[in-house]
């Protein structure tokens, strides 16, 4: 019995190390260095593409279920949206983020403290609906477009979730053996795939043409249902909410800026090429799409059957693959339905390796993060688990779950929107307050009506949301006696106190600056020296450290040396005081050679509350947690700096 066990925990703790251990390929992953080889913006244009033009594969199908002959008109005002709402928004967000920092860093800078990093944990929320329903719904789409080709086995026609589950595993097995971005395979496919697409619309045109018929009846529907153009126009806003998956691809455009060629001139503050060809990336972009969407709506509302859009019909989810089988033959159509698949599946894939980059951009610093996120694998597997959980409870359907992902494509767009619209109104700038304040109101009626009509989407974000803010704050508390210090920074008159009070014990005491007079620091030394016996002949240092942002976790601190008459003041800034202070003994100790004591007084109250004070304003007990931390970092105690606390 013995032997058996051994060897399965041998193989678990394999597992668990493999499973843990970093993913060198994912650091060249487009979203998480600056460091990688740039590329011509229209190449990169493809990469974003793989998202973005691949909603083709369902979005005229959605539109005409939605829509039903209002579809072309419905979708010229989405295509209106796009060109003059969405398109000046994130060209704005490219300007402003040149990094690929997205619309997110934005309001994480306008909106400061606590309730940036709260904003933010939500809109990641968001992000996690919008990716996690784009591998869902993108395998869901290529699934339809496998059963619904007629050369494939009817057996497989009932078994749509099996398959949509099979390609998400596949998914995650490309992502759990290392990741690549290879813009060269994006370029080849989304070049195929928009031709294939020119061609099958081409065709539509041509057939509508050859049977004017199709026109008449269309309008002959369009207005028996709407008697006047105003009502049609009218119903039309109402209706193209739900087409809102025709607005994706804005936010990958900006995310993966570093990878955009810039000109020779270019600086890390100032990349103005990069910014230009990135402007010149998503104006193009915007307008293949608005030319795919308006030609896909029009001859596919035209030439199907109303009834095939259904769930179940022929056209269901593959609207454009129909037109293909019906007028080009099989053999094309099968070309065009592994295209559409091939294409569909790399929407997942530029959609997962978002979710694995955009834990480390923000969490991280936020201490938000537990130590097992900083690795793909486990975060693979997690997603993973949630996409199949979307799947089974959606029945790998793409229209119901078309409702979720625009809620996240929207919510994004709608706080780009509104970034945007608060930078212009920093800035004074009352042209450009009036024209984005209008945008992002055009957004936020369209974001409302999807949410209302279709509610699913923002349960889902809900989830994500909740689950992110728990786990982060989890995190926080988890995490909140680590040293959060990157570096120390001392000027000269720091470096001599420290230096003199070296010859002899170096003793610091703790203040907390009030009137900063020579009054305030007599009697503290005076308190200090009478509780903890410390002798007249031996000098002391105070030590200062006043809270900046205490949702920060993370920062530089910066070491300034004051005299106040006869005694000699260290003052720094930090998100936490108790971590600043084990820092910095830490960083005497090791410049000294010497072991320094830091003297306290004992604090009174509830110590749930000083918890609390601390993990919210960074204060709290201050002596019992710079012990804590002291401990963790410094695993000797023959070398921990000495806390003493009196009173």
């Amino acid at each position: 019995m013995a032997k058996s066990i051994v060897p399965s925990k041998r193989i678990g703790t394999k597992f668990i190390n493999w499973l843990l251990e970093e993913d060198r390929n994912e650091k060249e992953g487009p979203y998480r260095k600056e460091e990688h080889r740039c590329h011509p913006w229209w190449q990169v244009m493809c990469l974003t593409g793989v998202d973005y033009f691949s909603t083709l594969g369902y979005q005229p199908g959605i539109a005409a279920l939605a829509a039903g002959s209002l579809s072309p008109v419905a979708t010229l005002i989405l295509v209106l949206l796009t060109l003059f709402g969405a398109l000046p928004i994130y060209r704005r967000v490219a300007a402003k983020s040149p990094h690929g920092e997205g619309s997110i860093a934005m309001l994480e800078h306008l909106l400061p403290w606590w309730q940036g990093k709260l904003f933010v944990l939500c809109l990641l929320g968001f992000v996690g609906t919008d990716f996690i329903i784009t591998i869902t719904l993108s395998a869901a789409d290529a699934t339809a477009h496998i059963i619904e080709n007629p050369l494939v086995p009817t057996w497989l026609h009932s078994q749509q979730v099996g398959i949509t589950l099979v390609l998400v595993a596949l998914l995650a097995a490309v992502f759990l053996r290392g990741f690549r971005e290879a813009i060269s395979i994006a370029v080849f496919l989304v070049g195929f795939y928009l031709l294939l697409n020119f061609v099958v619309v081409s065709v539509g045109l041509y057939q509508i043409l050859n049977q004017p018929s199709v026109i008449t009846d269309w309008q002959t529907t369009l207005f028996a249902t709407h008697h006047n153009p105003l009502i049609m126009i009218g119903v039309a806003l109402l209706i193209f909410p739900k087409l809102a998956l025709g607005l994706s691809g804005f936010e990958t455009g900006v995310t993966v800026m570093p990878l955009v060629q810039g000109s020779s001139n270019d600086t890390s503050r100032q990349p103005k090429g990069r910014i230009r060809n990135t402007h010149k990336l998503l104006t193009v972009a915007a307008g293949i799409m608005s030319f795919f969407l308006l030609t896909s709506s029009f001859v596919t509302t035209l030439l199907i059957p109303a009834a095939e859009f259904k769930t179940g019909g022929k056209a269901s989810g593959r609207a454009l693959a129909y037109l293909a089988h019906q007028y080009l033959g099989n053999g094309f159509g099968t070309i065009y339905d592994i295209s559409t698949i091939t294409i569909l599946w790399f929407a997942g894939a530029s959609a997962m390796a978002g979710l694995l980059n955009i834990v480390p951009r923000y969490l991280p610093r936020y201490g938000m993060a537990p130590n097992w996120a900083r690795t793909a694998r486990p975060l693979v597997l997690v997603y993973t688990a949630i996409a199949f959980v979307v799947t089974i409870l959606f029945k790998a359907d793409v229209e119901a779950q078309g409702g979720a992902y625009a809620t996240g494509v929207l919510v994004l767009i709608t706080s780009a929107a509104f970034a945007v619209t608060l930078s212009a109104h920093r800035h004074r700038a009352k042209l450009g307050r009036l024209a984005f304040g209008t945008i992002t109101l055009l957004f936020i009626y369209t974001t409302v009506v999807n949410i209302i009509e279709r509610p699913e989407g923002i349960r889902i974000a809900g989830f994500f949301i909740g689950t992110i803010i728990l786990s982060s704050l989890v995190s926080r508390v988890w995490r909140s006696v680590e040293l959060r210090v990157e570096r120390i920074e001392i000027d000269e008159n720091a470096r001599r106190f420290i230096d003199q009070q070296s010859r002899g014990a170096i003793r610091l005491i703790a203040n907390r600056l009030t009137e900063g007079d020579v009054r305030e620091y007599a009697l503290k030394e005076q308190e200090v020296r009478e509780d903890n016996h410390i002798p007249l002949s031996d000098p002391i240092l105070f030590l200062e450290i006043r809270v900046s942002d205490a949702s920060e976790f993370a920062n530089i601190i910066r070491v300034k040396g004051v005299e106040v008459g006869q005694y000699r003041i260290l003052r720094a800034e930090s998100a936490a005081v108790p971590n600043a202070i084990a820092a910095l003994l830490l960083y005497i100790r090791d410049q000294t050679g010497k072991i320094p004591h830091a003297y306290f007084g004992w604090v009174e109250g509830n110590p749930i509350q000083y918890l609390l004070r601390f993990i919210l304003f960074g204060e709290g007990d201050i002596a019992v947690v710079t012990r804590e931390v002291l401990r963790k970092a410094e695993k000797d105690p023959e070398r921990r700096p000495a806390i003493h606390v009196g009173g």
